[in-house]
């Protein structure tokens, strides 16, 4: 007799959704979906306001990544002015979007993947959290703590606060940098750096543990696009686009973002709010791809800083080609951590980042603009139409975790076909489907605004409506 399990809702993520399970009469997984049930209006909201709102605004999209919203809407206005911003306001928001990358993908790795890595996919829910990992690794969870607020604290330096800060501006940033801040900020890259390497080799001495989740968690072919710079090396902030395929082979690049529109097309699915990109010289459903750390990293020819160029080295040789089992954005994430800090330091040692030109004045030259950056989850794009007014009458948002969506309905069903047994529910069975939507750290909050956090209830119920058996989690 057929059956649906259903995980509402996936935890430990940032945002709400569920996933449903449906059973075959043999109570074996055939089919499974991610939903993402509450939906992001922010293209709307936006219109009839002036474009000179919209980075502030974006940045209120989400409190998890909000610089990240915030730069590429700044980007997409620079478009709309028509101007080349002063070169130390783009570095300065480059320390600011590696900031970012820092706190965000510490909050991933230590708060949210830890207790899996840690304590173990089987260990009661309990103590399968960031008190549960203080408890039985103390070193680890306050590396996190201080790590991510380190990034925090860069973030809050430069733009006044730590969430939705107004100092990324069309046109640049809203003040220079002054020698005391730029020298506070490096004080603090040794301690995080020390911390970021700690990690990934404790994070790598951990992978013998997970070796049948590694074969099981998203672990297929697909492509792989991320930014890149002119040396092919990582690009967080700007660049053109690179497609990999799961072979290690480029397939496309020097594609200018500005015509993300030529590749990259949007499927609408009738089971959730997330939209589902896809490479159009593919088509629909075999356009499939991944962006994000892991796709990053699978597209550049280096990371481009001395520590975590030898990480990346040994990052690839995991595979022949691609890095493809999605369990190993857990170890892209430390790698980036590793490189922003890095990274972060040439930028400030460079003397041209104190220069008190930061910001272009002009009025709207174009009608449309388009910004890309990357965030920690991925590539983000805004997209803007304005009149003649400067008011805004169009936007499209194609968010970092949409253009994952594909791959992580495919993920969830490879690792639910090889754990899932419908006839004998187990916690561990269920978490390990969720922690296939974990390792790509979705950040929903961008598209659901949901506070709070729900109740989970696995069901089994006959279709007749009889409850089979029941798992709560309070």
């Amino acid at each position: 007799m057929s059956k649906t399990i259903v995980i509402d809702p996936v935890t430990r993520i940032e945002g709400h959704a569920r996933i449903t399970l449906h059973l075959d009469d043999h109570g074996q997984v055939h089919d499974a979906r991610f939903h993402v049930t509450q939906f992001r209006g922010f293209e709307k909201l936006c219109e009839g306001r002036t474009f000179r709102e919209m980075p502030s605004l974006m940045a209120r999209i989400c409190g998890i990544c909000p610089v990240s919203h915030l730069i590429a809407s700044a980007k997409a206005c620079d478009a709309l002015l028509a101007v080349r911003i002063p070169d130390a306001a783009a570095d300065l928001r480059r320390v600011m979007n590696l900031a970012q990358i820092v706190q965000s993908h510490a909050l991933s790795f230590f708060h949210l993947a830890s207790p899996d890595l840690l304590l173990g996919m089987d260990a009661s829910p309990a103590e399968r959290n960031i008190v549960g990992v203080l408890r039985a690794n103390p070193e680890l969870a306050k590396g996190g703590i201080r790590l991510r607020q380190y990034g925090q604290q860069v973030i809050e330096w430069l733009g006044g606060k730590r969430i939705h800060p107004s100092w990324v501006v069309a046109g640049g940033v809203n003040e220079p940098l002054s020698s005391d801040l730029r020298d506070k900020i490096l004080a603090g890259i040794p301690e995080a750096l020390g911390i970021a390497q700690w990690a990934l080799e404790w994070f790598k001495r951990k992978l013998e543990d997970y070796n049948e989740e590694i074969r099981t968690f998203a672990n297929f072919p697909s492509l792989f696009i991320g930014l890149v710079n002119k040396r092919n090396e990582l690009a967080h902030y700007d660049g053109t686009l690179r497609v990999g395929d799961a072979s290690g082979k480029i397939v496309a690049e020097r594609l200018d973002p500005q015509d993300y529109s030529e590749w990259i097309a949007e499927h609408v699915e009738e089971d959730s709010f997330l939209k589902s990109p896809y490479y159009k010289p593919l088509g629909y459903p075999a356009g499939m791809y991944r962006v994000g750390p892991l796709a990053r990293l699978n597209v550049v020819d280096r990371c481009g800083t001395p520590l975590a160029d030898q990480e990346w080295a040994e990052f690839r040789a995991l595979e022949r080609g691609a890095v493809l089992s999605s369990f190993h954005y857990h170890y892209a994430r430390l790698i980036e951590i590793i490189y922003a800090l890095e990274r972060i330091r040439e930028l400030l040692d460079d003397p041209a980042i104190l220069s008190k030109h930061v910001r272009a004045q002009a009025r709207p030259n174009a009608f449309e603009g388009i910004g890309v950056a990357e965030a920690p989850r991925g590539t983000l794009i805004h997209h803007y139409k304005i009149d003649e007014d400067g008011l805004m009458t169009w936007a499209n948002l194609i968010i970092a975790t949409g253009h994952n969506n594909l791959a992580m309905n495919r993920g969830i069903l490879q690792a639910a076909k090889h754990f899932v047994d419908g006839n004998k529910l187990e916690e561990g069975m269920l978490n390990r489907v969720e922690a296939v939507i974990r390792a790509y750290d979705p950040c929903l909050s961008c598209s659901t605004h949901a506070l709070g956090r729900m109740p989970l209830v696995v069901q089994l119920v006959s279709p007749e409506g009889k409850v089979v058996n029941e798992a709560r989690r309070s």
